[in-house]
């Protein structure tokens, strides 16, 4: 499997604002398209985590004529810059977040809440991977199953 190219925006650090992201766009040769500004103003305006069906849903509310596949396109280009990164929630589709300090998210089997626990939560498993199997966890990308503390009482 080839290995993704190189973030361009530094890791762990997230651009404030769609101003920004069309700024390093327009750094690393890209464009700064009407659809484009769109789809990040959807992901800045929202709650967390999103299917990149909801956010063309929230570009099509805007602009009813940008496709799927260009939002997909876009997706692809962000998380290539660094800006975005997506992960797997359990067994639904990818979601899709800015970029920010590493973490872990917990799903709750029971009622679904995703938890966003802090990166340090899993340093000890990530020192232990990387120590005895040469493996080195990207906490962005999957989500570890359980019980809220809600659920488990």
């Amino acid at each position: 499997m080839s290995k993704p190219a190189a973030s361009v925006a530094p890791p762990g650090t997230a651009p404030r604002s769609a101003d920004d992201v069309l700024a390093l766009l327009r750094a690393s040769g890209g464009r700064a398209t009407p659809s484009r500004r769109i789809l990040l103003d959807a992901l800045f305006e929202s709650e967390g985590h999103c299917t990149a069906e909801e956010l063309a849903a929230a570009v099509q509310r805007r602009a009813p004529d940008v496709h799927l596949s260009t939002i997909y396109r876009n997706l692809e280009e962000l998380q290539r810059l660094g800006v975005i990164v997506h992960s797997h929630l359990g067994h639904g589709p990818a979601t899709y977040h800015l970029a920010s300090t590493a973490h872990a998210h917990l799903i709750c089997e029971e009622c679904g809440v995703t938890i966003e626990a802090p990166g340090e939560l899993l340093r000890g498993l990530a020192k232990a991977a990387k120590e005895k199997l040469g493996f080195v966890i990207d906490p962005y990308h999957f989500a570890i199953q359980g019980r809220c503390a809600r659920c488990s009482s």
